[in-house]
């Protein structure tokens, strides 16, 4: 049965979901009533091009390149390693998949190294302290970093932790 809203004539499941705070006893009030929601854009032209981010670059001391989009819950950011260089060890409550468009290198993941180049993907658990090695003295290498970071965000519970600044 439902109930009215006496000043509106609405229904309780014609308000919207903005302005309903839900508890544990309303739980039968979810329905199943997708509703498709226009994002402001649906591609990033040129991701390289608008400019490495600055801040987060020289934290992880490494070229990263947002890719702005609006999702709710994935990430991706074009990164970049020099030659020979090894990022900090860190770990994050989020997953991410790794693609690899150019180089050769390594992943510690806790104890265990995985070698990647061109063309391999590399996952990495939520929580798993991991860092990178490119293994070329001359060439750097790229990657796409794909991460459920801001659905963590979102929810309140995404956290980042770098050895030796962190801890």
């Amino acid at each position: 049965m439902l109930s009215s809203d006496k000043q509106t004539g609405a229904t309780e499941h014609q308000v919207s979901e903005e302005s309903k705070s839900f508890s544990s006893k309303d739980f039968h009030q979810t329905f199943a009533r997708p509703v498709y929601v226009k994002p402001s854009h649906l591609i990033h032209k040129n991701v390289e091009n608008a400019g490495v981010h600055n801040q987060f670059s020289t934290e992880r001391k490494h070229p990263v390149f947002f890719v702005d989009l609006p999702s709710k819950n994935v990430s991706m950011t074009i990164g970049g390693l020099l030659p020979n260089q090894l990022t900090n060890r860190h770990r994050h409550t989020y997953e991410t998949v790794l693609y690899v468009i150019e180089g050769s290198g390594w992943t510690e993941v806790e104890d265990e190294r995985v070698y990647w180049e061109a063309g391999d993907a590399v996952y990495i658990p939520s929580w798993a302290w991991h860092r990178h090695q490119n293994l070329s003295d001359s060439l750097p290498a790229k990657y796409l970093a794909c991460e459920n970071a801001p659905q963590l965000q979102n929810l309140g519970v995404a956290l980042r932790e770098e050895e030796g600044r962190d801890l």
